[in-house]
């Protein structure tokens, strides 16, 4: 007879090594089906628009704290100036009131009335003057208007303080919308990062196809516009190409209103930094009436200000990552328009 064996039962070790794979195997289809799915182009090109239009808001809230920097600064210096020439006079005058002292120390000794002339209660001494026989009429005008300088001193120390802690809080606030900018694109670019070129090309597309041609240097007006709006534009056509940076105000790279500002000034006119502020920098007018020049206004919060060059067309300057281009009128939804 044949040795019959009995079949060996399968080690423990293997049932379990076969039980977890099982297991791992049932498990996939949840992961599976809880991974989250790749956002669409379309998706992240929303993404990146909205990111950008948040980030040019916060771009003009920090042009309008800078600006607000600057001259609180101009102004905190303009009363230390003004601080330095009163102690300048008030030292002046206590020389005089002080040689008043000297001789009449000399001829005998020192008055009380003087004495409490130069005291650091002078008020006091006013109050009795008309007691004092040795008092002048000069020492008494003298002295009066050494307290003037003083309480305008005063005043004008009190001031200082103020507009210094304005400064402050100008300078932080300055600080976090340049924070809030910085944020906002270094998410842009993850999310252009995570792309493929050609998938970046389709985000960055305006939609228009015109971008590339009507961004290009070399380009100049030659619309009906003369004199100053001529200038205006001359200034503007001759910035097409050039990056577009937040907080620049060229003459290498500029953001919408810094382009707008300077494009103004060439005509002669002296636009205020933010956008928001140069909304109210001129005359406005109906869509129906633009006319070459006019300043053209975007987004409720009017954070995007562009110049019209007519044949319902925008000269502006984007975006980051754009350059200053040509597009039409209504790719951005339209606010407004001023005439300066």
């Amino acid at each position: 007879m044949g040795n019959h064996r009995r079949p060996k039962s399968p080690s423990r070790a293997r049932i379990t090594a076969v039980a977890g794979l099982a297991g791992a195997a049932s498990l996939l289809p949840l992961a599976s089906a809880h991974a989250e799915p790749k956002p669409s182009i379309e998706q992240v090109k929303r993404e990146v628009d909205q990111l950008h239009e948040d980030a040019e808001s916060s771009t003009e809230k920090f042009n309008k704290a800078e600006e607000q920097q600057k001259q609180l600064q101009q102004d905190a210096n303009t009363i230390q100036d003004r601080i330095a020439r009163q102690q300048a006079r008030i030292s002046e005058m206590q020389t005089v009131l002080g040689g008043v002292a000297a001789e009449q120390y000399r001829s005998g000794g020192i008055d009380p009335s003087v004495k409490l002339m130069l005291s650091s209660a002078p008020d006091r001494y006013l109050q009795q003057a008309s007691m004092a026989d040795q008092a002048t009429n000069r020492q008494v005008g003298t002295l009066r208007a050494l307290m003037a300088e003083q309480r305008k001193l005063d005043q004008d120390r009190a001031e200082a303080g103020r507009k210094l802690a304005e400064l402050e809080r100008a300078t932080v606030d300055a600080r976090q919308r340049k924070a809030e900018v910085k944020e906002k694109l270094a998410k842009v670019q993850k999310l252009l990062g995570s792309l493929t070129a050609a998938e970046r090309a389709q985000v960055n597309d305006d939609g228009t196809g015109k971008a590339s041609r009507s961004s290009s240097r070399g380009q100049t007006y030659t619309g009906p516009a003369t004199g100053q709006v001529k200038a205006v534009l001359d200034f503007a056509y001759a910035q097409l190409g050039k990056p577009y940076e937040w907080g620049a105000t060229g003459p290498n790279s500029f953001d919408c209103s810094g382009l707008t500002q300077g494009a103004w000034r060439a005509g002669g006119v002296a636009l205020p930094r933010v956008s928001q502020d140069q909304w109210n920098a001129g005359r406005h007018v109906a869509k129906s009436d633009l006319q070459p020049g006019d300043l053209v206004f975007y987004y409720s919060d009017l954070h995007h200000v562009g110049i019209y060059i007519g044949n319902g067309q925008l000269l502006h300057a984007p975006r980051t990552g754009k350059n200053v281009e040509i597009v039409g009128l209504d790719v951005m939804p339209y606010m407004g328009a001023v005439r300066p």
